[in-house]
């Protein structure tokens, strides 16, 4: 990878895509630091990283979402348009005609996508300021001076407070938006996916300087200097090379179906008689799955928080039966519930992606045939079969994947040794998002710097 880049740089076109994806890059980052009036974020930052769903989407913003800076939503808003635009489009015939347009359609769908982002951010800004941040106490009033200001009483004060903040953190996503469009059409790569990865890549990376500080006593730890905390970051280190070695090997894994064409004589010519196969990746959903699942099960726990105060009965109860973070118990249920639901979305997302009808379809209209299987439907029953059982070993993989950092927390938890808190700043499903991104980019490179070397047969 490293080679391909330093070919990059030497080819002026691809060199100034990369100089762009940077420097836009930069902008995302600048963002995540600009901080917005009426929020406090000790308080608001604490609330979230008690959701784990909510953790995890700030790992993704970088961190700006505990931060309560102008990029919190991040491009969050605008991957689940993403998501419910494409569900939608399998199930609303308008939108399916649309998708079949070409590239007219394509720009229908995306100004689509658009205004459902709008709605989610305005949405999602909305809930997260009432779960975290009025009834948190974590709103500040210090836009309109707190307390009253004139004839505004301290209620209506929030309110406006509220609204101000809806805004803004809607306008921040929406930028954040516009900076991922400009890397897809300029840069190098799909910029959604970078901002995801940069933003993965500076969380951990905050959290290990914190480390270091603390284990110089420097910085916020002066005098309070604690070496044993580098044993805590060289096994950090250790562990993140294992996984990304594992994670590398199973997102190259596939399985190869060989499919034999037959010969077919048209006038003095004959074609066919060629040999492909059917690529199917054990991974081939990604982290849709782990994204849909920890979206779903940290559900009920923000229902709660919206009617419930912290230390309600009801929303306590919640935390300690049905949360990663509660007794034993519950991070037990967490666990089996949580497999369950990757399990079930990968195979959903597998039935979306991979069609064993319509392949079968169309290997029989071009003079297909997989060698010992019977054309038709002989050839789609053999397919899913496969697809099926591919499907459960990723469904496996990504539940190890999800529970590795609750897994080693309990563990040295019992022997006594604390968490490994670092675990937090890059879980295993951040390695799994960094790792499918790095290797999606470095394809995009090769296939970018072979199109520019590629001559032709005439010279």
């Amino acid at each position: 990878m490293f080679e391909t880049i330093k070919n990059c740089f030497k080819v002026k076109e691809i060199r100034k895509k990369i100089w762009i994806t940077l420097l836009l890059l930069l902008v995302f980052r600048l963002g995540c630091y600009i901080p917005v009036p009426g929020i406090n974020p000790e308080q608001f930052g604490q609330a979230i990283n008690n959701n784990s769903f909510l953790g995890i989407m700030s790992s993704i913003t970088g961190g700006s979402l505990a931060n309560a800076t102008l990029f919190a939503l991040g491009i969050s808003p605008y991957i689940n348009a993403s998501i419910i635009i494409q569900l939608l489009t399998v199930g609303i015939p308008a939108l399916e005609r649309l998708s079949k347009q070409g590239e007219e359609g394509r720009k229908k769908i995306a100004q689509i996508t658009r205004f459902v982002t709008i709605l989610l951010a305005v949405a999602q800004a909305i809930g997260i300021i009432v779960n975290f941040g009025i009834q948190g106490n974590a709103l500040r009033l210090s836009i309109f001076g707190g307390g009253t200001v004139g004839a505004v009483s301290d209620t209506a004060a929030k309110w406006m407070a509220g609204i101000f903040l809806t805004v803004v953190y809607t306008a921040g996503a929406m930028l954040v938006m516009w900076i991922g469009e400009r890397i897809t059409e300029y840069g190098v790569s799909n910029g959604i996916s970078l901002i995801i990865f940069i933003g993965i890549i500076s969380t951990a990376g905050l959290t290990i300087v914190d480390r270091f500080l603390e284990a110089f006593g420097a910085g916020d730890y002066v005098n309070k200097a604690n070496p044993n905390v580098l044993w805590e970051v060289l096994g950090f280190v250790l562990l993140t090379i294992v996984e990304f070695a594992a994670i590398v090997t199973v997102d190259l894994s596939e399985r190869r179906i060989p499919v034999q064409y037959a010969k077919q004589v048209k006038g003095r010519k004959m074609y066919g008689g060629q040999s492909s196969v059917i690529p199917i990746r054990i991974a081939g959903s990604g982290v849709m799955p782990l994204i849909f699942a920890f979206a779903l099960i940290s559900f009920p726990q923000m229902i709660i928080s919206l009617f419930c105060s912290p230390d309600n009965p009801a929303q306590t109860g919640i935390v300690e039966w049905f949360s990663g973070s509660g007794a034993w118990y519950g991070q037990l249920i967490y666990m089996i519930v949580l497999c369950l639901l990757i399990f079930a979305f990968s195979f959903f997302y597998a039935s979306m992606q991979f069609n064993p009808e319509d392949v079968s379809k169309t290997i029989q209209q071009n003079g297909g045939f997989i060698q010992g299987i019977r054309p038709g439907k002989p050839t789609s029953d053999y397919l899913k079969r496969i697809s099926n059982r591919i499907t459960l070993f990723g469904a496996i993989y990504l539940s190890l994947v999800a529970f590795i950092p609750s897994l080693l927390s309990i563990i040295l938890a019992g022997l006594g040794m604390g968490n490994l808190s670092l675990l937090s700043a890059f879980s295993t499903t951040g390695i799994l998002i960094v790792v499918s991104v790095a290797l999606e980019l470095d394809k995009q490179l090769e296939s970018q710097l072979m199109m520019k070397n590629y001559k032709g047969f005439l010279k």
